[in-house]
């Protein structure tokens, strides 16, 4: 039997699913609720955002729902008929993620890249 890479893609969608139902919700919350109201200095959400793990956190935020956007778009096309193009359909999608977290992380981690 051939060995495949799927699990690894499927562990990235339900990664970015978890994420995206859980994780963005409350950050939309705390960022248009909560400091426009005042429960939250922004100075405050400021301090948390500078901390080094709280960074990750957000890399995290933005990168798996890529991951996640891929996964089912790519199965979206291939059950629309669009099964010539599965690699090239991959490559695209899954390449447009990677980029997308490689961009994100130069941008939030910026003392590694340094």
């Amino acid at each position: 039997m051939a060995r495949s890479n799927e699990p690894a893609f499927w562990s990235l969608f339900s990664a970015g699913g978890m994420v995206a139902a859980f994780l963005i919700p409350a950050a939309i919350l705390i960022t248009a609720y909560m400091v426009p109201a005042g429960k939250i200095e922004a100075e405050q959400l400021r301090n948390v955002m500078d901390h080094f793990i709280a960074r990750l956190l957000l890399l995290a935020m933005i990168s798996l729902p890529l991951f996640h956007w891929a996964h089912r778009f790519r199965f979206a096309l291939v059950d629309l008929g669009i099964k010539k193009a599965k690699l090239p359909i991959a490559i695209l999608f899954y390449g447009t993620a990677a980029g997308s977290t490689i961009c994100a992380a130069y941008l939030l981690l910026p003392p590694i890249f340094s």
